[in-house]
This record gives C-alpha cells, sequence and structure tokens, in this order.
C-alpha cells in the first residue's frame, strides 16, 4: 500500500511537473508573441518616419527649384525691362 501511495504521489507529482513546464512553455511562447509584436511596432515606426523623410526631403526640393525658376524668370524679364528701357 505504500508503495502505490508513493506512486501516486510521484505520479501526482510527475504531472505537477509537467503542468508547470507547460506554463514555461506558454511563458515562453508568449513573451516571444510580445517581442514579436514589439519588433513589428518598431518596424512600422522606422518606415512610417522613414516615408515622412523621403516627403519632406521631395518637398524641399520641389520649394527649392521652384524658387530657383521664379528667380531666374526675375532675371530675364529685370534684363528685358533693362534691354527695352
Amino acid at each position: 500500500m505504500e508503495r502505490r501511495g508513493r506512486y501516486k504521489e510521484r505520479g501526482w507529482r510527475g504531472m505537477q511537473r509537467k503542468s508547470s513546464a507547460e506554463e514555461k512553455i506558454v511563458s515562453v511562447a508568449a513573451a516571444a508573441a510580445v517581442v514579436v509584436v514589439v519588433v513589428a511596432v518598431v518596424v512600422v515606426v522606422v518606415v512610417v518616419v522613414v516615408v515622412v523623410v523621403v516627403v519632406v526631403v521631395v518637398v524641399v526640393v520641389v520649394v527649392v527649384v521652384v524658387v530657383v525658376v521664379v528667380a531666374m524668370v526675375v532675371v530675364v524679364v529685370a534684363v528685358a525691362v533693362a534691354f527695352v528701357v
């Protein structure tokens, strides 16, 4: 009878260990899921920042080109007016 009791106790402990091992696997999986979510959020933020920087650079280049073209037109008009007068 003692052996059966000990066996049952060991079996119960073995099950308990198994459940704690399962809990560890679940906690590791949860931690991995959190890491994946954090990495995904960081990637999205980096992509958004890169897109914003590219848009800002394009806008600055367009503004510079417009300013240069307007300046050239002003110079041409000024030279034409100087010749006419």
